[in-house]
């Protein structure tokens, strides 16, 4: 279980990091009765209230919407959570602990909020890359895209005395 402890240690640093960067914006900045702030020409934080998941899937705009939503995204933590608790490989189980903690803190928000606060927006010109994002989104991407790059990319050694050729 020690090994697993870096995991969850990493999950919950990224939902801190990612819950502090929303108070931020929704406290101090009060981002949300000024729209966007402009830091640097190609980033600004823009005010979203996302009611869905990424790309706008499973829109919940309805308090059983809401509900559900929060239900079929604690469901998936769970998930995650035990897959840590039984993963050995150090690098799945970073990926894992980034999906995990950007799953808490955005459920976090849509108990609280009923939405997601996003506000992360990267922009060259009127090019958006991505939609407007947060700190949990992030740690949820980058932890996919590690998932599937260890997967089609990185093998184990094969065990000793084994012929790989036969």
């Amino acid at each position: 279980m020690a090994k697993q402890g870096f995991a969850y240690s990493i999950a919950l640093a990224i939902f801190a990091v990612d819950q502090l960067t929303k108070w931020i914006v929704t406290g101090p900045l009060r981002l949300q009765d000024i729209g966007q702030i402009e830091l640097l020409p190609i980033f600004n934080l823009t005010w979203v209230e996302n009611y869905g998941i990424s790309l706008g899937l499973l829109n919940a705009t309805t308090q059983t919407g809401r509900w559900l939503l929060v239900a079929m995204t604690a469901a998936i933590a769970i998930g995650v959570g035990w897959w840590i608790r039984k993963e050995e490989k150090r690098g799945d189980q970073l990926a894992l602990a980034l999906v995990l903690g950007g799953a808490l803190g955005n459920i976090v928000d849509r108990v609280r909020h009923g939405y997601v606060v996003d506000f992360a927006d990267l922009h060259f010109g009127a090019f958006r890359p991505f939609l407007v994002f947060n700190v949990a989104d992030a740690a949820i991407s980058i932890g996919v895209v590690i998932l599937l790059l260890r997967a089609f990319f990185v093998r184990d050694p094969a065990p000793e005395g084994t012929n790989e050729h036969a």
